[in-house]
This record gives structure tokens, C-alpha cells and sequence, in this order.
């Protein structure tokens, strides 16, 4: 169940297009009755799409603090991030897949995305502190978004006092900042969101 939910929030942490509206009766069926992603689900379809598209790029693209990029909020704008890059990459690679140029490698809908066709979950364990930041984030903004990061939360273990302290810390004092430029890192399509490319894939 855990790969389902994993997929199925990777879906709904995408852009809201129409493929995206399309997929929902599909996203409802793929959860048992009384999920907690259902109240999202049935958020995102009373909601005008456009109104729900301006809402993500309002609730993910203006705000540093609500970034859906993972190392970010580990390494922020330092060149250690582009190390952090090379695992997310090396990680996908040990199981024979490879990156879209649509988006960097630590995008949190791409790793659950990887996480689910995989049932490697390490990726997602290591950058818990991370997860958690943006689950906060998410509620203290009041987002329905949030639910989505409770999901993806609780498929996880824990949460352990490490992780709660290590993203506690984080939030308090915010991630490093080191103004440097990042190369484009590569290319990650599978399942329902076209990022995660495995062998026999589409191209």
C-alpha cells in the first residue's frame, strides 16, 4: 500500500494539468475508501483547474520554504548540492533509470515516483528532515498540499525523534546560502508523471 500512496501523492505534487484532472477518478480508485489522500483528491476536483494551478505555483514557486526539492533544504544554494545531485542520479542509475531534462533529480514527485516502481524508499529515508520541513511548511500555510505531505509521512518510519529534531533545526535556522551557478543534472517518464525513465520505457 505504501507504493500506492507514494504514487499516487506523486501525481498529486505535480503541476495540475489536464492529464492530471483526467487521472483523478483513476487516483481514487488506486486508494482504499477513507484514505487520507481522498480528501485532497476531492479537493482538486470541485476546484476550477485554473484556480488549482494558480494555487500550486502560489504555494510552490514563490516560496523558498515550501520547495520541492529536496537537497535544498539540506544544502540550499551550495555546491554541495551538486554532490547531493550526483547520488540522486547514481541511485536511479543502479536500477537502470535515467532523468527527463524536465526537472533536477531531488524533485519530491520524482523520487516518490522512483520509491514506488521501486520499492527503494532509502532516497526518501535519508532526506526525512527534509519531507518534514515541507509538511510543516505546507500546514502552517493552511494548503490542502499538506494532507498529501501527511501521506507521504506516514508511509514512512516514525516519525522518530531524530528526524522531528533534525527538521526542527532546519526550520529554525533555514539552509545554508552559497550563490553558485548549478548545471542542468541530466535527463529523469514511468508510471503516471513523465519523469522516471526505466529500461523499456517510453522515450
Amino acid at each position: 500500500m505504501s507504493a500506492v500512496v507514494r504514487q499516487v501523492a506523486a501525481r498529486c505534487l505535480g503541476y495540475p494539468d489536464e492529464e492530471f484532472h483526467a487521472a483523478l477518478p483513476l487516483l481514487r480508485r488506486a486508494l482504499p475508501g477513507g484514505h487520507a489522500l481522498h480528501g485532497f483528491l476531492d479537493h482538486a476536483a470541485r476546484t476550477d483547474p485554473a484556480a488549482l494551478a494558480a494555487h500550486y505555483v502560489e504555494v510552490f514557486d514563490f516560496k523558498a520554504r515550501r520547495c520541492l526539492y529536496l537537497t535544498w533544504w539540506t544544502d540550499g544554494d551550495t555546491r554541495r548540492r551538486g554532490m547531493a545531485m550526483v547520488r540522486f542520479k547514481e541511485t536511479y542509475r543502479a536500477y537502470g533509470m535515467d532523468l527527463t531534462d524536465e526537472e533536477l533529480p531531488d524533485f519530491l514527485p520524482a523520487v516518490l515516483e522512483f520509491t514506488a516502481a521501486t520499492g527503494d524508499d532509502g532516497l526518501l529515508r535519508a532526506h526525512r528532515p527534509a519531507v518534514e520541513l515541507l509538511r510543516l511548511s505546507l500546514a502552517e500555510h493552511g494548503t490542502p498540499y499538506a494532507t498529501v505531505l501527511t501521506a507521504v509521512c506516514a508511509t514512512l518510519p516514525g516519525p522518530s525523534p531524530k528526524d522531528r529534531a533534525a527538521a526542527l533545526a532546519l526550520a529554525r535556522s533555514g539552509p545554508p546560502r552559497e550563490d553558485v551557478g548549478l548545471e542542468p543534472y541530466g535527463q529523469l517518464p514511468y508510471g503516471l508523471l513523465p519523469l522516471v525513465d526505466a529500461p523499456g520505457g517510453r522515450s
